[in-house]
């Protein structure tokens, strides 16, 4: 719109006017400058930079599980993985079978349980103590052998057992369950059914939530949608309804304020602040883009302080700080978090505290 012809307007007026204006130039910019930030291509760091040593975690007897779909297991002093800058190549971490792939991070105390979940939506108690504990490096043991599984069932989660909360599921087909955590308890039947594998398709991803927050669902397509954790009916529902070819890969609790960090299978990642991803009143919507992305292969809900775990296909490891990934409310590409040469990230995990 063109300025009037302001000759015969009171100066008081006018210089009002011109205030107004530069107020709304300012505001302008800083819109113009943040979309220009999230919206640009984002500066790297060089190989040198991102191969780069930071201070070591002080010791402690935290540990990080690391399983194969197949259930190779081992577990690590967590303080022993170095933490890199973001964009390195990480250690190799799981030594596995060329027909078999690393599927499962998951941190874990020193004389926990984990709560370890299938494809097929099945639930087993496995002690800590009987995964063996081996350098950064190492080969593991099958730890299926005494699941029974069936011939096409894989592993897909690994929580450990916690007395309070309840585990959030999310199917592929895009169905969620909740389910209080004493059924979990050391009297759980090995092999419990989670919900009816029939009617809500292969597990996809679980997690543990308090009670009262909001879910936020990520498909492989990077949609995502968000609704209250007490919308959920007993029996379950359908959380988001997905486009063709689409699946859903990851599920984890958000409040208004929570972050969420998405990643792809190409290594680049975001944070996704939830204060930019308003809630759906029900589940069973279709969302929105959450992250963009050609395949999304986890999400988790993060804290300033935390660092950040992704494994690779090859069973390559990297470690580094959550504040080296930049934030959005707005949909991105996301940055380069793990440099990856015929190979691609397969799972994440952020550190955080062990219970």
């Amino acid at each position: 719109m063109q300025r009037p012809d302001l000759t015969n307007v009171d100066p008081r007026v006018i210089a009002y006017i011109e205030y107004l204006e530069s107020i709304a130039g300012s505001r302008a910019s800083s819109r113009s400058s943040r979309a220009a930030i999230y919206n640009s291509e984002p500066v790297e760091l060089s190989p040198e930079r991102a191969a780069e040593a930071l201070p070591a975690e002080q010791e402690n007897n935290a540990q990080i599980v690391t399983i194969s779909r197949r259930g190779l297991a081992k577990r690590t002093l967590r303080h022993t993985y170095t933490r890199q800058h973001r964009g390195g190549m990480g250690v190799f971490g799981l030594d596995v079978d060329p027909t078999d792939e690393p599927a499962i991070l998951a941190n874990a105390g020193e004389n926990q349980t984990l709560l370890i979940v299938t494809s097929r939506a099945r639930a087993f108690r496995y002690a800590l103590d009987n995964i063996p504990s081996t350098p950064v490096m190492g080969k593991g043991k099958l730890i299926t052998e005494r699941f029974s599984l069936e011939p096409d069932e894989k592993l897909v989660g690994a929580l450990p057992v916690q007395a309070t909360g309840y585990v959030a599921m999310v199917s592929e087909n895009g169905r969620v369950r909740v389910l209080r955590h004493h059924l979990f308890g050391e009297h759980m039947r090995p092999g419990t059914e989670l919900y009816k594998y029939g009617e809500y398709g292969p597990l996809a991803a679980v997690c543990w939530t308090p009670g009262d927050a909001h879910i936020f669902v990520v498909t492989q397509q990077g949609m995502g949608i968000r609704f209250a954790e007490k919308a959920i009916s007993p029996q379950g529902d359908q959380g988001i309804k997905l486009a063709p070819g689409d699946r859903a890969v990851a599920i984890t609790p958000v409040y208004d304020d929570s972050g969420v960090f998405i990643l792809g299978a190409d290594g680049r990642g975001t944070i996704r602040l939830m204060s930019g991803f308003s809630a759906n009143k029900s589940p069973g919507g279709s969302g929105k883009i959450a992250f963009k992305s050609k395949k999304v292969v986890g999400a988790a809900v993060v804290e300033p302080n935390d660092d950040l775990f992704v494994i690779s296909q090859l069973g390559k490891i990297i470690r580094f700080p959550v504040d080296e990934v930049p934030t959005t409310e707005g949909v991105v590409q996301g940055v380069n978090c793990m440099g990856l040469r015929g190979d691609e990230a397969v799972s994440i995990l952020k550190s955080g505290p062990i219970y």
